[in-house]
């Protein structure tokens, strides 16, 4: 055999081997499922703990009892947290990776926010298609959502449809990704984006910030009941707020429409958030989730009062007069109807 030929093939076996060896190393999955550890929904909420604090992103002792380990669904076997619903497009250190879909981090790992993000987006839009969006009715946020995690290097979360349908979430103090209610408020935005929903007056925009506060509060409870539920953002607002419980807002406040009007959209969004909290009490959470959202497609972004006479409609059609009382109550109880 020809010497340089002969080197040639045995550089070839040598760059196999590597390449079988990365593979190996980093390989796809190749399931759509898998096992990460989140918390559920945040500590405060689910240990009825007011003491604790951020600590600098420590794992200290008194937040090991809030960690659960869960099923991940629906992810695309890549090993990457992505997947039918949603997909980690950029992280502040190393994306989360796992050839046997196992992602087990604790909050000093910047990949534990990874996973909850993915978790709690997944889990809404489970629960949104067990509704029958995507079925009996047009789909809502049907695809697979970006998230950018600690991308903000300050304390402050947001959703965005331009240029990229993406969440976006930041740091300081508590990070936002770790409290699941700050994930499900920025996905009940893309929700909005996903069903024509019109930000084109500032009640809308109060409108939005209350049913994402809403959204909030209502999936946690779907999925992880805990003892205050009205209570949004518990563990996050351990580092703004001075007085107990923690709350970043609350969806069973006393404003009314219009005189609590104060041209501020998460303040006004109380009042709308109220209204969808009072729905969920009189029908249940199945009923009042399917109505909202009904009342909500393609919504032209003009007043409060629209959207709730939109929703009352929503009720009738889908459960009839007694639902459709209902949910004018709700309204008329805080002056929008």
């Amino acid at each position: 055999m020809n010497r340089s030929i002969a080197l040639a093939a045995l550089l070839a076996c040598a760059v196999a081997a590597l390449a079988g060896t990365a593979a190996a190393r980093k390989g796809p999955s190749g399931s759509s499922t898998g096992t990460g550890t989140v918390f559920w929904p945040n500590p405060v909420a689910s240990l009825q703990d007011q003491t604790l604090t951020d600590q600098k992103d420590a794992d200290y002792a008194a937040l090991q009892p809030a960690y659960r380990d869960v099923t991940l669904t629906n992810l695309d076997g890549s090993g990457f947290l992505t997947g039918d619903w949603a997909q980690v497009v950029s992280e502040t250190g190393p994306p989360a990776y796992s050839p046997a879909n196992t992602f087990l981090y604790h909050r000093s790992d910047d990949r534990f926010e990874q996973v909850m993000a993915y978790y709690w987006i997944t889990e809404a839009q489970i629960y949104i298609q067990s509704l029958g969006f995507g079925s009996r009715y047009r789909p809502v946020n049907e695809q697979s959502q970006r998230v950018r995690i600690n991308q903000l290097g300050y304390d402050n979360s947001f959703a965005t449809d331009q240029p990229k349908d993406e969440l976006r979430f930041g740091k300081g103090g508590v990070d936002d990704a770790e409290d699941a209610e700050v994930i499900l408020h920025e996905y009940g935005h893309a929700i909005h984006f996903s069903q024509g929903f019109a930000f084109a007056s500032e009640e809308a925009g109060a409108i939005s910030e209350g049913f994402g506060d809403y959204w909030a509060a209502d999936v946690t409870n779907v999925v992880a009941p805990t003892p205050d539920p009205a209570c949004v953002a518990d563990w996050d607002s351990v580092s703004y707020t001075r007085n107990a419980p923690h709350c970043l807002r609350r969806v069973d406040g006393d404003k009314h429409y219009p005189a609590d009007l104060v041209g501020e959209v998460h303040a006004d969004g109380e009042i709308w958030s109220r209204a969808l909290w009072d729905i969920r009490g009189a029908l249940g959470h199945t009923r009042a989730d399917t109505i909202i959202p009904q009342g909500q497609f393609d919504f032209d972004g003009t007043t409060m009062t629209e959207l709730a006479q939109r929703t009352v409609a929503a009720a009738s059609s889908l459960y009839g007069p007694g639902s459709a009382h209902a949910v004018t109550a709700a309204f008329e109880a805080r002056g929008i109807l």
